[in-house]
């Protein structure tokens, strides 16, 4: 897509120019199947998905672009993938391979911002704004950034580039494998009218469903709503709609980002019906969380069980406690007590989980913030 220059705006009053913020989102292409078919040639090419098999009841973690043609894709029961396209390849995840090769494409971008935000090992927001090689172009240095990830690792990304990070994401997902697509400040208002409620960032199923019973379809529906309105039926995300309806989202890029939840969760060989066994799980289940709140050195203040039945039906339940929750007999006492009070006796369970949320703040933190500077608006 041809570079598309922005036109600054001008505070009132004074000649000092508004300039937009360089915000680039790096997406790597099917991240973990990518991985295995570069350390495998011959899955090259194949359909292939990271996760459990079919004949240990578990779910695609990751699938390549031949398979995601068949309809298979993150989450979908690996049994099922497997009825989509019987020659599908089935891997065993390396995540210590995936989190060295993430390691590397850190790298790559520390070169040219400190300001980084990675949301998972193969996704981050970067703030180019100022940027250390001094590059003028968010579009170089997305460029650059590709070809480093490219000759560095041997793995393709996509780049979305934009002035705030609800564009960027949205970019990157336009030109899927290996792509590069910008969206500029003056095309910002026009696009999100025409968007799809469901491609919101942060829109799920289920909102999108709420959104669509309102008559809310597209962003320019969206746009109608006062924001009061809209937090009336949404809470405080409705103030978030409202700003990204016109096209606004000043959410910094944050380095510092820190962690919202801690949690675990066990898929079972066999659904469990016995109560026993489902205790057993918990305190194993409530072991693996204490260890990575240790780990983090973050705990919390809220417990939520999550139970998946056989049929794939879910429900999660939460609860609230004053003393902060850091051990595992703390845990699975207030798992065990939730589980009794919830769950279906007629229904055999498939998965437990986990999670602790309302988390402390982590012992050291940083002590220094982002600066906002003006620069020469160039993408």
């Amino acid at each position: 897509m041809a570079k598309l220059e922005a036109q600054p705006a001008r505070k009132p009053f004074d000649n000092t120019m508004v300039v937009p913020r360089k915000i680039i989102h790096i997406d790597m292409d099917a991240f973990f199947a990518s991985v295995e078919q570069r350390d495998h040639p011959q899955y090259r090419g194949k359909p292939l998905v990271v996760g459990g098999r079919p004949d240990q009841r578990g779910v695609v973690a990751a699938a390549s672009y031949e398979a995601r043609a068949y309809g298979i894709h993150s989450a979908l029961p690996s049994r099922l993938a497997q009825q989509r396209c019987p020659q599908l390849i089935f891997v065993n995840p390396r995540f210590e391979v995936y989190r060295a090769v993430s390691q590397q494409i850190r790298a790559i971008f520390d070169r040219y911002t400190d300001l980084v935000e990675p949301l998972s090992l193969d996704e981050a927001y970067l703030d180019v704004t100022l940027n250390k090689p001094g590059i003028a172009s968010a579009m170089a240095i997305a460029r650059a950034i590709k070809q480093a990830i490219r000759a560095e690792t041997q793995l393709t990304a996509s780049a979305g580039v934009s002035y705030n990070k609800f564009f960027a994401k949205l970019a990157s997902g336009l030109d899927k494998p290996d792509g590069l697509y910008l969206i500029a400040p003056e095309q910002g208002q026009a696009v999100v009218e025409a968007l799809p409620i469901a491609k919101f960032y942060g829109v799920g199923a289920a909102t999108a469903q709420k959104l669509q019973a309102l008559g809310i379809h597209k962003g320019a529906d969206l746009k109608q709503w006062s924001e009061a309105d809209l937090v009336q039926h949404f809470g405080k995300t409705g103030s978030y709609y409202y700003r990204v309806a016109r096209a606004e989202d000043e959410r910094p890029v944050n380095p510092n980002r820190s962690r919202k939840s801690i949690g675990a969760e066990q898929s079972f060989a066999e659904d469990l019906a016995a109560l026993d066994a489902m205790d057993e799980a918990l305190a194993t289940l409530a072991r693996e969380v204490a260890t990575r709140m240790d780990k983090h050195q973050r705990y919390g203040h809220t417990l939520t069980l999550k139970v998946k039945y056989a049929d794939y039906q879910q429900i999660t339940r939460s609860q609230t406690v004053i003393e902060r929750l850091r051990n595992a007999a703390t845990l699975y006492s207030l798992a065990g007590d939730l589980l009794r009070s919830h769950l279906d006796p007629t229904r055999k369970v498939r998965l437990l989980g986990l999670t602790v949320s309302n988390l402390t703040e982590p012992l050291s933190k940083p002590l220094y913030n982002q600066l906002q500077l003006e620069l020469p608006p160039f993408f």
